[in-house]
């Protein structure tokens, strides 16, 4: 094969760590030549970066790969390849095996290192070829990266998880909880400072976590402070934050440090706290409205912004109405919300789950209208207000119009020249609806 034939297509499911090793992927491919297409029919190998933490997105994925089959026939040469967190499942690996013969290659989230050699016995042997190895994965620093914008950019801290909570197959598909090196994190940021990046997003499953698997053990908020006093106009962000380990000095660091956005999404899942103890998520309904009620004190202007599940095994109307209670009071910017999906492997797959699937979808309902109007009375105190928007690129409200995000992760629109994006600029707040915010700039 030519290199001038070399094509690569890439779809990212999931979240923002799928897309942080997409990047990875895509560093790898270019290296070996391939160029990139965002049609599938010109490519030569097709890879699906896939996401496992509910059910409807491995229906998706394996939905996508069916209709690959009539491609395939079309070009026997074609690569197709699945992998990330589904895969890690081994009952997902044995499904493609045998249910989808023409996939031909498999890889889980601990492969990237291996990724070229794997592509290659797949061009050579013209065989299938699976990788997915049951171990907690080891960090490989020096992978190449090619991201998706240079105004933005997603740093992995760590990765895995030590918390196991009943729901989440996350440390079953991505290990146990393993830190890079602050010297690797510190010289990847500055890096990108360098190169003009104005947008940095920590990820981890638990920065609040980052630093104690280490031989030098640090904290997540000395990392923060040692980023924060780096030399350049940029913002630093983070996700995500476990409620249990969401310290007082975390909160304090936020509200010291200039570059770091006021804005933390902090997870609660219910306000239930026999949920939440079911869940073993490892805390109250109290303590964790103390630690927000600490966070709005220290931090004025304060972005909070969360998770829910509804539906969980063995909750009752009860439970839900304490959740309902409990999302009143936090007056959340904006919610991530998810019907309970069961997964293999986790404990609450063993759980009685008698609650008709209708109920829960009636509880769901009930959530988006009450974070609906709370969302709504949020964004309205945004009206009036200068805000400090990085453009990112162009907007959907219509011809001309830029996106960006503000401090506090709104997505703010606004009529402007696209040589505005990437550097920052002061936007008066105009109108605000539910999902984002318009506005016109200030010269």
């Amino acid at each position: 094969m030519t290199n001038a034939k070399k094509t690569a297509f890439l779809r990212t499911f999931g979240c923002q760590q799928n897309v942080s090793d997409s990047e990875k992927i895509k560093g790898i491919l270019a290296e070996m030549g391939y160029a990139f297409s965002d049609k599938p029919e010109e490519a030569s190998l097709i890879l699906f970066n896939t996401c496992a933490v509910r059910e409807n997105a491995e229906h998706r994925v394996f939905g996508n790969v069916g209709a690959l089959k009539s491609l395939k026939s079309k070009n026997p040469n074609l690569i197709i390849g699945i992998c990330g967190c589904m895969t890690q499942q081994p009952q997902i690996s044995e499904k493609i095996k045998t249910s989808f013969p023409y996939v031909d290659l498999v890889f889980g989230t601990h492969a990237l290192p291996e990724l070229q050699s794997l592509i290659a016995k797949c061009l050579e042997g013209k065989r299938r070829v699976f990788s997915v190895n049951e171990c907690d994965g080891e960090i490989s620093e020096g992978i190449p990266i090619l991201r998706e914008s240079k105004v933005k950019a997603l740093v992995p801290i760590m990765y895995g998880c030590d918390n196991f909570c009943t729901y989440c197959v996350v440390p079953l598909v991505r290990g146990r909880e393993r830190s890079r090196n602050p010297e690797s994190v510190l010289d990847e940021i500055h890096s990108l400072i360098d190169d003009g990046c104005k947008d940095i997003t920590l990820l981890g499953q638990n920065v609040n976590s980052y630093g104690k698997t280490l031989e030098d053990p640090i904290t997540f908020s000395s990392l923060l402070r040692s980023i924060n006093a780096f030399d350049g106009d940029f913002r630093i962000r983070f996700m995500t934050s476990h409620p249990k380990d969401c310290t007082r000095e975390l909160i304090d660091t936020v509200a010291e440090c200039q570059k770091v956005c006021k804005h933390i999404h902090l997870p609660v899942q219910s306000g239930s706290d026999r949920v939440l103890s079911a869940m073993n998520r490892g805390y109250t309904s109290t303590e964790y409205l103390n630690l927000i009620d600490y966070a709005k004190s220290r931090i004025p202007g304060l972005a909070l912004t969360s998770d829910i599940i509804v539906g969980f095994p063995g909750e009752e109307r009860r439970d839900f109405l304490d959740t309902l209670r409990l999302v009143k009071q936090a007056q959340y910017q904006s919610l991530f919300t998810f019907v309970y999906s069961k997964r293999d492997g986790t404990k609450s797959a063993d759980m009685d789950d008698y609650i008709p699937h209708e109920t829960k979808m009636g509880w769901f309902d009930e959530l988006l209208m009450a974070q609906g109007e709370i969302g709504q009375y949020q964004h309205n105190l945004y009206l009036g207000k200068i805000l400090r928007i990085l453009p990112e690129e162009f907007g959907k409200t219509g011809e001309g119009y830029l996106r960006g995000r503000s401090e506090s992760n709104i997505i703010v629109e606004f009529l402007a020249d696209e040589s505005m994006i990437g550097r920052f600029v002061d936007i008066r707040i105009t109108k605000a609806m539910n999902w984002a915010l318009l506005g016109e700039v200030i010269l």
